[in-house]
């Protein structure tokens, strides 16, 4: 077995020498359930990506941020910005970008709790730590008095789900880790479970998201 992070970071190398780099996540029966490309993480920008910079305020910390791609986003549009990710290789490659990237757990100890005016968990992040409840409470307690939380969620429809899940690289399998998944038409309710409410809902190029307030 792999451990989940150096099969993500092996990725993203792959990705950086414009090789395949296509992950698989599969659940606990080995089916699978979703199939990503690190590649899309280590563009410069991806579709739908700009309504969230746009919506991002001042201060801002990007949970799970990957090799940078939006925290660079903001960094260029002149927006004090921190990643944060448990990947030596994706802080690494956030650096490389010119990004300040921090090589830590999203559920840990952060800098600044309180002080942040804007976090985000975007591509599939919700699913950090596999209980979303707990996730979301966590990071609204980084925000400042009327700070946004902008999570990217599944389109309507898709649901709610959680567990254990493992990584392929089509060669070999990662540890079990727990992850979760969180539809449109149920974030509202776990927002609510964590003290959040959901002030707004919008899609882009085929990509759900919502900002959420204590």
């Amino acid at each position: 077995m792999t451990a989940p992070v150096a099969m993500f970071g092996a990725a993203l190398r792959r990705a950086a020498r414009g090789d395949g780099a296509s992950l698989i996540l599969l659940d606990r029966q080995g089916a699978l359930m979703r199939e990503y490309d690190a590649g899309t993480w280590s563009a410069d920008r991806r579709a739908g990506d700009r309504s969230l910079v746009d919506r991002c305020r001042k201060y801002t910390i990007d949970l799970g941020c990957g090799p940078g791609r939006l925290a660079a986003a903001l960094a260029g549009a002149g927006r004090p910005v921190l990643g944060v990710d448990i990947s030596p290789q994706a802080v690494r490659f956030a650096r490389l970008r010119g990004v300040p990237a921090l090589l830590a757990d999203a559920l840990g100890p952060l800098p600044d709790e309180g002080r942040w005016h804007s976090a985000l968990l975007a591509d599939g992040n919700i699913g950090i730590g596999g209980d979303p409840v707990r996730l979301l409470r966590r990071t609204g307690r980084l925000l400042r008095p009327g700070g946004r939380l902008l999570v990217e969620v599944d389109p309507p429809g898709h649901g709610s789900w959680q567990g254990d899940v493992a990584l392929s690289d089509g060669r070999s399998v990662s540890d079990a880790f727990a992850w979760a998944f969180v539809g449109a038409d149920q974030i509202a309710a776990i927002a609510a479970a964590a003290g959040l409410r959901v002030l707004e809902s919008w899609t882009e190029a085929g990509r759900w998201f919502v900002d959420l307030r204590g």
